[in-house]
C-alpha cells in the first residue's frame, strides 16, 4: 500500500495531503491559491530573465 504524499501549501506552508480532500492542491484553501494568484498579477513573483516581446508593440497592429 503507498503511503499518501504530503507537501506543503505554498502560500502559508500548512501541510496537506495530495489527493481529494484538498481540492485546491497544492493550495490548502481557495484564499491561499488567491493570495499567491494576487502575487503574480502584482508581479510580487516574477520569472527572472528578458521579456519575450516587446512592450512598444503591443496593442499595434501590423
Amino acid at each position: 500500500m503507498n503511503k499518501p504524499v504530503t507537501v506543503n501549501c505554498p502560500t502559508c506552508q500548512t501541510s496537506i495531503q495530495w489527493g481529494d480532500a484538498f481540492p485546491e492542491r497544492p493550495f490548502c484553501s481557495e484564499r491561499c491559491k488567491q493570495i499567491d494568484f494576487g502575487d503574480w498579477a502584482t508581479e510580487r513573483f516574477s520569472i527572472a530573465g528578458e521579456p519575450c516581446l516587446d512592450p512598444s508593440k503591443l496593442g499595434e497592429e501590423e
